[in-house]
């Protein structure tokens, strides 16, 4: 299994749990971060880290969010690496408790 970054990431991109993450596993979209699937090593201190509650472990996804599992993996191959915090986006506190999101992903680098 693997941690999955989901929904409430859109819009905000909070990099706290970037830069606690011991394998660099984490993948920068422009308004979203994924993780690699392939490099995460299911350690979980990124999931405490995220302000938003973005991150989970793959079984406890919700069900509404269990395209992320794919979502993920597949702009992993795609996005670069993330290793170091960053601001995050100047609306992330709007952004925060914005329901429905999925449509505002913007995919594209």
């Amino acid at each position: 299994m693997t941690h999955v970054v989901g929904e409430s990431c859109i819009g905000c991109k909070y990099t706290d749990c970037v830069s606690v993450c011991p394998v660099d596993c984490f993948h920068e979209g422009p308004n979203f971060l994924v993780i690699d699937p392939e490099v995460c090593i299911d350690c979980g201190v990124c999931v405490a880290e995220c302000p938003v509650e973005a991150i989970y472990d793959e079984k406890a996804l919700p069900q509404a969010q269990k395209e992320y599992v794919e979502l993920n993996a597949r702009l992993a191959t795609r996005w670069p690496v993330i290793a170091h915090s960053t601001e995050p986006l100047p609306t992330a506190d709007e952004w925060a408790d914005k329901p429905d999101k999925r449509a505002h992903l913007v995919e594209m680098v």
